[in-house]
């Protein structure tokens, strides 16, 4: 082999091997740190693995908050096939509510039970996590297995007749 092919080999080597080296470090160190989401469904079904960190979301349900010692709170959250538990020590914000969409960050016990870190309620009306909007409309268009609550449904705008000329500028509204 040519000393200069030899040279431009042993360069390309060492750059892949030094790029798939920092790229498995940085895959280790990050490892911890990656938290992944599991709709409540999945923790019933013992998908999701306790002892590590990771995401529930989901709609609060009704009458189930409860307030603990300090500020201890104890709620259940559910993508309207199974619902999970949620242990938080730590004030809720402010838009925290029962009926509304909520994630929990933190470890799962041995029980199921979310040991949460982190609570976080959604912002608007519109708006609503990826994670838990996937997991509802999965939830929707799935078969029922268990017994859960009814989603609500918020009532629709009501449509404008096209005679009564809403939206369009060229035609006169009557009073």
């Amino acid at each position: 082999m040519h000393p200069v092919r030899r040279q431009r080999l042993f360069a390309v080597l060492f750059i892949v091997g030094f790029s798939s080296l920092a790229a498995g470090l940085a895959a280790y160190a990050l490892r911890d740190n990656i938290n992944h989401f599991y709709p409540p469904a999945d923790i019933k079904a013992g998908k999701a693995p306790p002892g590590r960190a990771i995401r529930v979301g989901g709609m609060v349900v009704e009458g189930s908050v409860r307030r603990g010692a300090g500020l201890r709170v104890r709620f259940e959250v559910t993508d309207y096939r199974a619902t999970a538990t949620v242990m938080y020590d730590g004030i809720l914000p402010d838009l925290f509510a029962e009926g509304q969409g909520a994630v929990a960050a933190g470890v799962l016990d041995e029980n199921g039970i979310l040991q949460a870190t982190q609570v976080l309620a959604k912002h608007d009306e519109n708006y609503m996590p990826p994670e838990v909007a996937a997991a509802l409309n999965a939830a929707e268009s799935a078969p029922a297995t268990e017994a859960a609550p009814a989603p609500e449904t918020a009532p629709q705008p009501r449509a404008e007749s096209p005679e009564s000329g809403a939206g369009n500028p060229n035609v006169e509204k009557q009073p």
